[in-house]
């Protein structure tokens, strides 16, 4: 943004006055030469025409400096609640403010029709989430009554789709005002297990060895949201590892761990993981990762007041820390 513009400066802005000036001063000069008139009776009403003029003009800097600066503050601030600009000193200048006007009130209906088009958008997508979870639930009934390898690939695949629409709810109310948090002390193993169990079926199935004892640790989160992030976490661990273990524990102070022995992140990726869409080399192997998963992982757990970050090594496996120690500070 262009700072305060100094007297020289301006000045130099007004160049063709000068010019102007000179070359009236200078027919006047011509005109008495022809006549053969003293030319100390025109030089010194040219010398007192001067010294008027910059007076006048110093006066006008002053206005025009108020001006400027009053024009800098309302760039400053957000284009729809510019008011107050300064009284138009030509017909030009009112023209602009006028134009100016014109594109607020343009803006503030475009502002207002996205808004009502977000909104209807949000509340559909919402409305469809909730419904779809009504045939995955019977799905899930039906295949509860049968017990082959065919039906418990089908509840891991149901799973999977169960989990993505989850996602897709988390998506919409991230961002919206009725974030439904609740912050309370509850028990880090009940939130464990509760994910756990969803999963119990992908860890039988694939023969991923879990190694996990009790933490008997009580953090202050809201239960809900920790559990998705934790879920997102098991979820990929499992899709990356074929064979192996998932380890669960906790680091001082109050670091939930979760640790898998797949395929790893590559060093090139690893600081971009939490980046919206960011898929790196193990999503372009996979084709069908969608980069958001972590992502709103990250973004929950700011919002909670945790910390999360990674370590990983290419095919020795990752471990994801949540620092849940980080939301107690907050009430304290």
């Amino acid at each position: 943004m262009e700072g305060k513009i100094s007297f020289v400066r301006w000045l130099g802005q007004k160049k063709s006055l000068f010019i102007k000036e000179g070359l009236f001063a200078a027919i006047f000069f011509v005109t008495f030469a022809l006549y053969h008139l003293p030319l100390a009776a025109v030089l010194y009403p040219v010398l007192l025409c001067f010294f008027t003029g910059m007076l006048f003009l110093i006066w006008d800097y002053r206005k025009f400096a108020a001006r400027h600066e009053r024009l800098q503050q309302l760039s400053e601030m957000p284009f729809d609640v510019m008011t107050d600009f300064p009284e138009a000193a030509s017909a030009l200048e009112k023209d602009y403010q006028q134009m100016i006007e014109h594109l607020r009130e343009g803006q503030r209906q475009m502002q207002n029709e996205m808004a009502f088009q977000y909104q209807d958008m949000i509340d559909y997508y919402t409305v469809w989430a909730h419904q779809i979870k009504t045939p995955i639930a019977a799905m899930r009934l039906t295949l509860q009554n049968t017990d082959s390898s065919l039906s418990r690939k089908l509840s891991v695949e149901l799973a999977r789709v169960e989990q993505y629409v989850d996602m897709v709810l988390c998506y919409l109310r991230l961002d919206t005002d009725t974030r439904d948090y609740v912050f309370a002390a509850y028990d880090l193993d009940d939130i464990l297990r509760q994910a756990l169990r969803k999963f119990a079926g992908q860890f039988i199935g694939k023969k991923i060895h879990l190694d996990y004892q009790p933490l008997n640790t009580q953090v202050m989160t809201d239960e809900k949201w920790l559990l998705f992030v934790i879920e997102q976490i098991l979820s990929n661990a499992l899709k990356y590892t074929q064979q192996g273990r998932v380890s669960i524990y906790l680091e001082s102070p109050k670091t939930l761990c979760i640790r898998d022995t797949g395929m790893g992140i590559a060093s090139e990726d690893l600081p971009r993981i939490f980046e919206k869409g960011y898929t790196g080399y193990n999503g372009r192997r996979d084709k069908k990762a969608s980069g958001l998963g972590l992502y709103l992982c990250a973004r929950i757990c700011h919002n909670l007041g945790h910390g999360i970050s990674a370590e990983s090594e290419l095919d020795k496996g990752t471990v994801i820390k949540l620092n849940l120690n980080t939301a107690a500070r907050m009430f304290e």
